[in-house]
């Protein structure tokens, strides 16, 4: 789907090749009125710290309306402020040239096809190699100069789920996202092969979900005595049935943590290869269909967060999803064939 891009609240000019810095104008947000000027300035800079920003502002790198800044005034709606970039950002992600499938993209956002056994974001010991760092290489290269813009990913994907993850690249889009995910406001669907066979071809969870009360690490669970549990809710679609497993389609209504791969575990369809949720005793066994816990973020609804048109955008799943499909296809029919 083709949104036309007419609008960008910064005007960027090319920097002095005296000084290697970038000037921009920027206008007050109504959502930012009365906000103090580093504050703002760090909605629009996200790879900035607003220590960082108060320096160039202090510095005398700042205006407002024309008038140099002080690092404690407020700004409000409607007024221009203009800011040289002396210094570089001070909390980055490190660009990584690595491949990414590009489903969609605007100058406010863009939807990746994330693939399974990457993670989103650096995270404890994993410093690299993730989908910020390949988006922020992206980034880079579209503006010219490192860490100009940070890539906000605004809802999660475990690491061995594949599918859809969608980025903002500006503090707007970033807003708009966060909210209609806030208010559940945003239509996904994911498919999964599952262990067993549901005798219904239409059914749903609605147990509330929290930690799990006696396992440590990050493990949710249904257990009515869960830690700080809150209201879950998915329904569940058969798409294709085989002896001892099934293809369904998760419609999550609720954006609770591993919500679909707790939600079938508790019904007794573990997602097949599923190290947190899945049976121990058959773990092998899945893992000759599939590596990874076989869950895929298929499709996602929703409304632009700038232009407010309806989108709608669909990801194929990845090769080893197919491949474990096609398993077990070919097991149904060799043994209906005898």
């Amino acid at each position: 789907m083709a949104v036309s891009c007419t609008k960008y609240s910064a005007i960027w000019r090319k920097p002095d090749l005296m000084t290697s810095a970038y000037e921009t104008d920027l206008i007050v947000e109504e959502y930012l009125d009365g906000s103090r000027i580093d504050r703002f300035l760090s909605r629009h800079f996200r790879n900035y710290s607003t220590h960082r920003l108060q320096r160039i502002v202090q510095a005398g790198f700042a205006k407002v309306n024309g008038v140099l800044a002080d690092p404690l005034q407020r700004v409000f709606r409607g007024q221009q402020v203009s800011i040289v970039l002396v210094e570089p950002p001070d909390k980055t992600y490190d660009p990584e040239p690595l491949p990414l499938e590009m489903l969609f993209e605007d100058a406010w956002m863009m939807i990746i096809n994330k693939p399974p056994g990457i993670i989103a974001h650096p995270a404890g010991n994993i410093l690299s190699g993730t989908v910020a760092n390949a988006l922020q290489y992206y980034l880079d290269q579209q503006t010219g100069i490192r860490s100009l813009l940070r890539p906000g990913i605004v809802h999660r994907l475990d690491q061995f789920t594949s599918g859809i993850l969608i980025v903002a690249k500006e503090h707007l889009a970033h807003r708009g996202l966060s909210v209609q995910f806030q208010k559940n406001q945003i239509s996904k669907s994911y498919l999964a092969i599952v262990r067993g066979n549901p005798e219904q071809d239409a059914f749903e969870n609605r147990a509330a979900i929290g930690e799990h009360p006696t396992q440590n690490g990050v493990c949710m669970s249904t257990h009515p005595q869960a830690l700080h549990a809150k209201a879950a809710f998915t329904r569940f679609e058969v798409l294709e049935r085989f002896p001892q497993n099934a293809l369904v389609r998760a419609f999550p209504q609720t954006g609770r943590l591993h919500q679909i791969r707790v939600h079938l575990a508790d019904l007794g369809f573990p997602i097949i290869a599923d190290d947190f949720y899945g049976s121990d005793a058959k773990l092998l066994d899945d893992r000759e269909l599939i590596t990874r816990q076989a869950l895929h973020a298929e499709q996602i609804e929703f409304a632009h967060p700038v232009t407010d048109l309806r989108m709608k955008i669909s990801a194929g799943a990845p090769d080893d999803f197919h491949q474990a499909l096609e398993r077990l296809r070919s097991t149904w029919n060799t043994s209906h064939s005898t």
